[in-house]
Parts: structure tokens; C-alpha cells; sequence
């Protein structure tokens, strides 16, 4: 279809650098509602109550207090928190709690990063291909590392080169995050394949010059996404045919630390 979104990764080539979403495209979207959300969601009250006067403690009051432009004590950050939990609000401060949490269950071995099958083979390939693996997620970029970390195929944080969230990029549904991540990984937005299972995050990349592929699990009963060229999983991406193959990454401040557990 020429001239539509669909035709954008064949006729680019091989992209530099691969961006992948979580929730519903390089793990299940049930795992992070059914499993991770709730985990958290009955510890905000204890995990307040245990850090009073901490550190982090006054991290997530500060970053509510910044995110709503109003100030709160522990009591009315709770609540607030807690209403954006139950609605699904995309807030940074949110995000950085249920890191917080999960981290400590991740810790105890109560939680795991759920991560498909065809995840890790399609990671190792673009590594030998020298193209450079991040992910995206509205999730911090902590809980990232933790979810990777963890899971049934081992700890998977050597096959990607680093992290975006709220915090560092924006949000995944306005076109500024993707030009602000082309510039911070030094390539044309041209050269850059962002995959998700939103549409609303592939316009906002597609918006912003980058190539687009919607990923729709089997497993996944929501309807298609339409405008992107849309895949089951990330095997057909690796085994597209392409014309020669993707420069090596350049170093960021965003890329995975070896060193950092």
C-alpha cells in the first residue's frame, strides 16, 4: 500500500535500533493486570507505613506534589495514588511506587517478569545483527530491569541496551517522546522501529519519522490495530529480508550498565 504506514519498515531497511513496548507486546498483557497491578495495589498503605521518613518515602510525596502542582502529605498522596491506580492513570509518581514495590517482590521471588517465547531469540538476533534493543514502557525504568531480570528464560537485561519511561522520555502517546529518544540514541528517526500494541503510541512514532509495527498476541482478544503494519509476535521481524544490516549503537546515557544490578 504505497504511501501508508504499512510499507514503512520494508522500504526503510533494517532498522539501527529496535524500541519495544511490555504490557501486551513483548509480555502478556494479563501478567501485568492480573498479577502485577494488584501486587501492588494492596501494599501502597504497608510500603507507606514502613518507609515513613525515608528517602523514598519523600520521593513519591515530592513527585506527586510536582505532578499535581498542589502540595500533599502522606494521607492525601495515598488516596490520590490509590485513585490512580484503580483508574490506570499513566503517572510517573504511580509508576515509581509499583517499581518500588515490585522490586521487594521480585527480591522474595513472589514475582516474575512475564516475557514470550519469541522474545529472546528475536533479541539475540538483532544483537548479532548490531542493531541496539531498548524498551519503552509507561513502567519506571526500574521495574523494567526488574521484570527482565526475572524471568522464565532467565535474566534477559544482557540482550537490551537500555530503558525509557515517563520520566526520561515522556509520554508514549505524544510524538515529542519519540523525536526526544531519536535524538538521545543519536540516530534519524528514519532509522529507528518502534513495536507496541497501542495505537495511539505507533501514530505518536509514525508522527515523529519513525518506523511502526503494531504487535497483536494470539492470546490478546482486543481488536486489531489498524494503520501499522501489524504481527502475532517478533519472529517475522527478524526474518524479513532487508538490504544489508543495521550500524552498531552508539553509546547513550540511557544504555544498560553491566555492572548494575
Amino acid at each position: 500500500m504505497p504511501g501508508s504506514r504499512q510499507a514503512r519498515v520494508p522500504d526503510n531497511g533494517p532498522p539501527r535500533a529496535v524500541v519495544l513496548d511490555i504490557e501486551g507486546t513483548t509480555g502478556s498483557l494479563s501478567h501485568v493486570r492480573d498479577v502485577l497491578f494488584p501486587y501492588a495495589r494492596e501494599r501502597f498503605a504497608p510500603w507507606f507505613a514502613a518507609h515513613r521518613g525515608t528517602a523514598p518515602w519523600r520521593q513519591i510525596l515530592d513527585a506527586v506534589t510536582a505532578h499535581t502542582g498542589t502540595a500533599h502529605d502522606e494521607a492525601s498522596a495515598l488516596v490520590l495514588l490509590e485513585q490512580w491506580a484503580d483508574a490506570d492513570v499513566k503517572a510517573a509518581p504511580l509508576k515509581t511506587l509499583q517499581g518500588l514495590i515490585w522490586a521487594g517482590g521480585y527480591a522474595a521471588g513472589e514475582l516474575h517478569g512475564h516475557v514470550y517465547p519469541d522474545v529472546p531469540p528475536a533479541l539475540e538476533h538483532w544483537k548479532a545483527q548490531g542493531a541496539g534493543r531498548f524498551i519503552y514502557s509507561s513502567g519506571s525504568v526500574a521495574a523494567q530491569r526488574d521484570w527482565f531480570g526475572h524471568t522464565a528464560h532467565g535474566d534477559l537485561r544482557p540482550l537490551l541496551d537500555g530503558y525509557f519511561d515517563l520520566t526520561t522520555a515522556g509520554p508514549k502517546a505524544d510524538a515529542d517522546s519519540y523525536r526526544a529518544i531519536a535524538v538521545d540514541l543519536g540516530h534519524a528517526p528514519a532509522d529507528l522501529l518502534f513495536v507496541s500494541d497501542v495505537g495511539a503510541e505507533l501514530d505518536a512514532a509514525a508522527e515523529a519519522g519513525w518506523q511502526t509495527v503494531a504487535v497483536r498476541r494470539p492470546d490478546d482478544e482486543r481488536a486489531a490495530v489498524t494503520g501499522h503494519e501489524a504481527v502475532a509476535s517478533l519472529t517475522p521481524l527478524v526474518s524479513r529480508p532487508g538490504p544489508g544490516g543495521p550500524a552498531a549503537p552508539v553509546d547513550t546515557h540511557t544504555q544498560e550498565d553491566p555492572s548494575d544490578e
